[in-house]
């Protein structure tokens, strides 16, 4: 009888043990899935691929565009837009705006002048993360980059992140024509104007623009800049735009000397002849 209530004991205590473990795993587990819920809008999911000129931190969120599909099998996006900047930039500075995760910035900072510097612009938060960390993969000195749009003024405007199904942009975010209060899959960003970031002592010699429709706007914030170096100026417009056939265009652009001089993939060139 003894036996049978030290046995039976020995039961009990085994069995609160293991009660007391798997309520202590159950907790464990609930804790980590709230904090991986708390975190999903603030932890950045990502991936590291490389090509020839680099390493870059692709947002997972879009793998699924044309630029992050290619670094992710080891190419080059626009390898013919990357080379015509490498071979033309000489000695002043590049503004590069539309960076999205950083695809041309390992190129374009071996590219330049050891005195230059590239002006590097983009406004999707989740983007501008990842090319903080194409920067950090590649020890990155010579590059600024800023988390902002550009354009013909200083603001605050919509972007638009996601389509109407919710899925990412990626590098084709952009900036609203019509500013709604608030609009699911849009994030609030800075808009700032080149003549207004780059030092007037700077010489830059290429301005490239993929700002998804928001060129005029982007060029309106850098006349003085266009006017003080005669830059190279690189566009890539969308096909639904008329900008280059536009009054504003001819008087502002054209009126400076500038002809379309050729086209790097889906971008046209313009240089100054005077």
């Amino acid at each position: 009888m003894k036996m049978l209530t030290k046995i039976s004991r020995i039961a009990k205590n085994i069995y609160f043990e293991l009660y007391s473990f798997s309520r202590n795993l159950l907790l464990i587990k609930n804790r980590k899935t709230d904090q991986r819920r708390r975190l999903d809008s603030s932890v950045l999911n990502c991936v590291v691929s490389y090509n020839k000129y680099g390493g870059y931190c692709i947002p997972k969120s879009s793998c699924h565009r044309p630029a992050a599909r290619a670094v992710l099998k080891k190419r080059i996006w626009e390898p013919n837009t990357i080379q015509y900047v490498i071979d033309n930039c000489g000695e002043g500075d590049v503004i590069h705006a539309g960076t999205f995760f950083g695809d041309f910035l390992p190129a374009f900072s071996q590219a330049i002048d050891s005195r230059a510097t590239v002006w590097a612009f983009e406004p999707n938060i989740e983007s501008f993360r990842c090319a903080e960390i194409t920067i950090n993969l590649n020890d990155i000195q010579n590059v600024e980059l800023r988390n902002t749009g550009l354009g013909e003024k200083s603001d605050f405007l919509r972007l638009a992140t996601k389509d109407v199904n919710g899925v990412s942009l990626g590098g084709s975010s952009r900036i609203l024509n019509h500013q709604p209060t608030n609009a699911s899959g849009t994030e609030v960003v800075q808009i700032v104007t080149i003549d207004d970031t780059v030092e007037q002592n700077r010489h830059v010699s290429i301005i490239q623009l993929d700002v998804e429709g928001y060129e005029k706007q982007a060029l309106a914030g850098a006349i003085q800049t266009i006017n003080r170096c005669r830059p190279i100026i690189i566009l890539e417009i969308l096909p639904d735009s008329n900008l280059l056939d536009s009054d504003w265009f001819k008087d502002n652009i054209l009126a400076l000397g500038y002809r379309k001089t050729g086209e790097v993939h889906n971008n046209s060139i313009f240089r100054c002849n005077t």
